[in-house]
């Protein structure tokens, strides 16, 4: 790779990074030789537009993210908290709210490195700070269709406008968070601390950070007008013209990591290995729906359940609700709880996760489940 030019070792190193991106190709090729597909029927599994729509995000969130503009507000806030309550509500609250617009994984490499930044301030438990960041990007996320990978799926597959399914989600997604920060504040002592972080004002840069802004705000709209394909066209062109390295600073691994998920899912069904456990779905009745779905989520992760499941239940609230609030519970639930505890890097911080995660979980489960009969016909 050494002859290779920056942005193409760059392009490259996140496929050879990814882990998940290996384990998901050498799981397709095991399924393809039991069970043959051809390219063709491997294709029509693709849900294209949600693939479309992923990577206008991916392209945007990333250069809003290297913009620094959010690090460079977060470290002036945090520069004027004097105790450790606020500190913690202002990271989870922070972290829920980029979620519901930057994606719940980006959300994390805002927030958790500037978390992080804070290690040699003694005492401060910053473990426990990241299980609430990851707890938050769960939490806020489900708010809106492009908060989280699942969310962009059903929304495609519902045909929902943005704002009908963000009215769909927000009285789960509004009452976790709340419940959350009421959480959070009753985790931390109000003890005073003291800050003093470097607040990098060359770090931030302004054009890039409007740029991708009101290109977002563009791709969103067209997206919302079923033209993802033509968006993202002009959306990489706009790129390209403002900063090309952008297109390859972006982590386009995560694309296949999610094309062949698709692929996976379908050769599982075709190979006849899940259909006799999901084929009851149907008539088995909304409450068992609901948590196998949750279940599901619990042991493959929310977002290839998702993709399992939309076959035989419909793109709509009891799934929706089921899968995001399958992302509490074990640390597989969703893939940004995996992001946020290897970037703690801290051992213990696995246990206590799950101590207020599965708390949660079953906070969550309950809380949507009454919402779902509220709401009227499940």
């Amino acid at each position: 790779m050494t002859a290779l030019p920056a942005s193409a070792r760059l392009f490259l190193g996140h496929f050879l990074k990814d882990r998940l991106l290996h384990v998901l190709a050498l799981a397709g090729t095991l399924l393809a030789l039991f069970h043959p597909v051809t390219p063709e029927r491997a294709w029509q599994s693709v849900h294209l537009p949600t693939l479309l729509t992923l990577s206008g995000l991916l392209v945007l969130t990333k250069g809003i993210e290297l913009s620094g503009a959010f690090d460079h507000l977060g470290r002036h806030i945090l520069n004027r908290l004097t105790r450790e309550r606020p500190l913690a509500l202002f990271l989870t609250g922070a972290a829920a709210l980029l979620s519901t617009v930057l994606t719940n994984d980006i959300a994390l490499f805002v927030m958790v490195p500037l978390t992080l930044s804070l290690r040699n301030l003694a005492g401060l438990p910053i473990a426990r700070l990241v299980i609430f960041e990851a707890l938050a990007v769960n939490a806020g996320s489900m708010l809106t269709p492009i908060g989280n990978p699942q969310n962009i799926l059903l929304w495609q597959l519902s045909h929902r406008s943005f704002l009908a399914f963000t009215a769909m989600m927000a009285p789960l997604a509004l009452l976790l968070t709340a419940l959350l920060l009421v959480l959070a504040a009753g985790s931390f002592p109000n003890r005073p601390i003291r800050i003093r972080l470097p607040e990098t004002p060359a770090d931030w840069n302004r054009p890039l950070f409007w740029a991708c802004a009101v290109l977002y705000v563009l791709f969103v709209a067209a997206v919302e007008w079923g033209e993802p394909a033509w968006g993202l066209a002009a959306l990489l062109a706009a790129v390209a013209w403002i900063r090309a390295r952008l297109l390859a600073e972006a982590d386009w691994s995560l694309i296949a990591v999610f094309l062949l998920m698709f692929v996976d899912i379908r050769l599982l069904t075709d190979a006849a290995l899940l259909k006799p456990l999901l084929d009851p779905l149907a008539q088995a009745g909304a409450l068992r729906d609901y948590l196998t779905a949750i279940a599901v989520s619990q042991v493959i992760s929310n977002v290839p359940a998702t993709i399992l499941l939309t076959p035989w239940l419909p793109a709509g609230p009891l799934l929706a609700f089921a899968v995001n609030a399958g992302g509490f519970g074990t640390a597989v639930g969703s893939l940004a709880n995996l992001i946020a505890l290897r970037m703690a890097k801290d051992r213990s911080s696995w246990l206590q996760f799950h101590y207020f995660s599965m708390g949660f979980l079953g906070i969550a489960v309950a809380l949507g489940w009454i919402l779902l009969h509220f709401s009227g016909p499940i």
